[in-house]
């Protein structure tokens, strides 16, 4: 369980995070987002007890982060975005190093790590010689060596191939089944598959905390439908489209091409409330004696109430 509450920071006169509240209980996989110049970063360091609050209290697990800093960070795994790994070590050499540092028997969590993080087949070589996705495990394999039950993750796919960001994605979702993960990333979509809610930090403040698509559905634009049509043209096409009764609107679009049709009309239409329209739509193409091509709902994704609670005035 992380506990923070009404946490500030200050360098200077300038106010980086301003009064900051959540809590995190275990088992969950919580996405931290926010632009740059946000205060995410600091939020984190301060998480992790880098940092301290210049107010407020961080609690990990009832522990103050600041009043007992050596027990509450036995608690907490952290790699940061450039994992800092030693580049002239072993693999193998380097995670016992780690191991004994952190008071671990290397001859059992070693093995254990090397199973849970792919790391077998590169074992025995300098870690200068790895790849950045092999790197990013072994900064993985370090932050977990100690088995603690919060791992707090700095763009974990930063830099790598699809193959080796799907393998990251698939050891996280793995690991986060038995312990609290934090993720901060500026890639929307892996939030989505990765993360059962959502933090935004904008100008250093709380600006939205919930459960990713109740996040949606509470801060981005209503359903709409994206059609494209065949025999009409497109002022036909949103002409009838706007007598639906449940339509809030429709724009024309350009359709893709399709073979055998001279005529094709596109549109994206807004719905009411999230009533279904579907129905209506359809009936209304086929009293029109149209073609129906393509019939797709599209609803906000994360990047529109990211965009939407970001820049919006303070």
């Amino acid at each position: 369980m992380i506990e923070v509450s009404h946490v500030s920071r200050l360098f200077g006169t300038f106010r980086a995070v301003n009064d900051v509240s959540f809590s995190i209980p275990t088992g969950q996989i919580v996405g931290l987002l926010g632009p740059n110049g946000a205060g995410k970063s600091t939020t984190m360091r301060m998480v992790t007890g880098f940092l301290q609050p210049s107010s407020g209290t961080i609690k990990i697990d009832g522990i103050d982060i600041t009043q007992n800093p050596v027990d509450a960070k036995r608690k907490i795994g952290y790699m940061p975005e450039s994992a800092p790994l030693y580049s002239d070590m072993i693999v193998e050499d380097y995670l016992y190093y780690i191991a004994r540092m952190q008071g671990v028997d290397p001859e059992t969590r070693v093995p254990e790590l090397c199973t849970t993080c792919g790391l077998k087949e590169v074992m025995h070589k300098n870690i200068s010689e790895l790849s950045r996705g092999y790197r990013q495990r072994v900064g993985l394999a370090h932050a977990l060596m100690h088995n603690p039950e919060i791992l707090i993750l700095d763009e974990p796919t930063s830099g790598l191939d699809p193959n080796q960001i799907e393998d990251v994605r698939n050891l996280i979702k793995e690991i986060g089944k038995t312990r609290t993960v934090i993720i901060s990333t500026h890639i929307l979509g892996e939030v989505e598959m990765l993360c059962n809610r959502v933090i935004i930090i904008s100008q250093g403040k709380v600006v939205a905390d919930s459960p990713t698509a109740e996040l949606r559905e509470r801060y981005g634009h209503s359903l709409a439908l994206q059609i494209t049509v065949g025999g009409c043209s497109s002022t036909e096409l949103l002409q009838a489209l706007n007598t639906l009764q449940n339509a809030a609107g429709a724009s024309a679009m350009t359709p893709e091409p399709i073979k055998g049709e001279s005529q094709l009309a596109g549109a994206v239409v807004s719905v009411k409330d999230n009533e279904e329209l579907r129905p209506a739509l359809f009936k209304l193409i086929v009293d029109k004696g149209w073609t129906l091509y393509e019939l797709t709902p599209q609803r906000n994704s994360l990047e529109d109430v990211f965009h939407i609670l970001t820049t919006q005035e303070a």
